[in-house]
């Protein structure tokens, strides 16, 4: 789950899971943008540990890290969706990126 939000960054920013998947997620998913906030060989070998994939490792330290660099914390959110998952009646939300405004305007438009 991890790896497929970040794997998402530059695409939608969100994807769609179940809201007790996202909530034991999501604190995961803020230790490593943390961590890819400051590029330095003891943070990139702890991402490295817990994504175990070379390119998403890459991504984490160019793309997401620098993107909420003047962010304190607060990088994502799980927004609940009314309609419940067909089979199991689970509750759905959408697990996605805190975005600026302008960011999201300027994607839309293209």
């Amino acid at each position: 789950l991890v790896r497929s939000l970040i794997n998402e960054f530059d695409g939608k920013g969100y994807i769609v899971t179940t809201r007790e998947k996202a909530k034991y997620a999501q604190p995961r998913v803020e230790k490593l943008i943390t961590l890819g906030k400051n590029k330095s060989i003891a943070n990139v070998r702890k991402a490295m540990e817990i994504l175990q994939d070379r390119e998403l490792t890459s991504k984490l330290f160019d793309e997401v890290g620098p993107y909420f660099s003047s962010r304190a914390g607060g990088y994502t959110r799980v927004l609940r969706l009314a309609k419940c998952r067909l089979g199991d009646n689970a509750s759905q939300a959408y697990f996605g990126f805190v975005r600026d405004e302008a960011t999201v305007e300027a994607t839309a438009d293209e």
